[in-house]
């Protein structure tokens, strides 16, 4: 079944070891450094990675406009793969991790229910651009990190 007219897919190579790239993502003091657009803060309020484990978050939009998030894990397999399906719009996320020595090659997939779905976010919300600024945020979060 082809799923490309109703995904949004991101590749980055992190100058950061696997573990580093795995705990910014998993690690709810972490996430909160880094989520959302340019612009956004984020309150994480709940965070169980854990199959069936709940993500409650609040991104706050830079003219003050909070967004609540509620996501269900699906799947994590440690440092190799996280999925997650979020609720209000629907859609399922698959962050995949490979090592590669000392950096860490990262594929984001958002995977909507349906092409009408895929188009009214990204129409709406800007979604693919989001992506985009979300990863450059977690590259400076990750140079930042290892400089510590």
């Amino acid at each position: 079944m082809n799923t490309e007219n109703r995904q949004l897919n991101i590749n980055r190579i992190f100058k950061a070891p696997i573990e580093l790239v795995w705990k910014a993502w998993t690690e709810p003091e972490l996430i909160a450094n880094w989520w959302g657009p340019n612009g956004f803060s984020t309150t994480i309020h709940n965070m169980n990675v854990e199959v069936g484990g709940e993500w409650k978050l609040t991104m706050h939009g830079p003219d003050g406009t909070n967004y609540p998030n509620r996501s269900i894990y699906k799947e994590i397999i440690p440092y190799k793969k996280i999925v997650f399906e979020h609720f209000n719009p629907n859609f399922i996320t698959t962050v995949l991790f490979e090592s590669q020595g000392e950096e860490t090659l990262m594929d984001w997939t958002m995977l909507f229910e349906t092409e009408e779905m895929f188009e009214a976010v990204v129409k709406a919300h800007k979604a693919d651009e989001g992506l985009k600024q979300n990863v450059e945020k977690l590259a400076e979060y990750l140079t930042n990190l290892k400089s510590l």
